[in-house]
């Protein structure tokens, strides 16, 4: 899509976000809505791959910088806060008080789990795809932060609502599908 929107000859920002963080954001809710509600929370192998979240706010506010903007350019839109997947949920474990035991599973047996809450939530939690893109790094690039907003200090703010009830991505979709909210 980016190519395509290259050779059209019109001017153009692209935003990359990797993970987005915020009001009504599905991942982060849902890490700790899961160490909130169960008693074990399974990390795709070691946990060791990296992530930049970035808040809404600070994605937002870079989009309308760039609206009058006449240089042609694509940025990574991450932001200043680096995690291992790891220490990401240790980190949301911590602040929300939970007392879920986090352990390192082999992918395909954490994925297999995944299959089955999201199966007994009526949702897809997480794809095939969504986990390989995630332990391939593919969420993490070495460029300078775009946002200021740190996902600690924001967990930290939020800690007594994030998490309280799951929020279904698929059915999400389906409201805005037909209009409702």
């Amino acid at each position: 899509m980016e190519e395509h929107i290259k050779k059209t000859g019109l001017s153009y920002a692209i935003l990359r976000p990797a993970v987005l963080f915020g009001k009504e954001d599905i991942l982060i809710n849902n890490i700790a809505w899961a160490l909130r509600h169960l008693p074990v929370f399974g990390i795709y192998g070691d946990g060791c791959y990296r992530l930049q979240p970035i808040h809404v706010d600070d994605l937002a506010a870079a989009a309308v910088a760039r609206i009058e903007g006449k240089a042609n350019e694509t940025v990574d839109a991450i932001g200043p806060e680096t995690f291992h997947y790891r220490g990401m949920v240790e980190m949301i474990g911590r602040e929300i008080g939970s007392r879920a035991l986090i352990v390192s599973l082999p992918p395909m047996l954490a994925y297999q789990g995944i299959r089955v809450l999201g199966w007994i939530l009526g949702d897809v939690v997480n794809t095939r795809d969504e986990v390989r893109g995630l332990m391939q790094e593919r969420l993490y690039v070495d460029s300078p932060s775009l946002g200021v907003t740190k996902l600690s200090d924001w967990v930290r703010a939020s800690c007594q609502e994030i998490g309280r009830l799951y929020t279904s991505e698929l059915q999400r979709r389906l409201d805005r599908m037909s209009g409702h909210h």
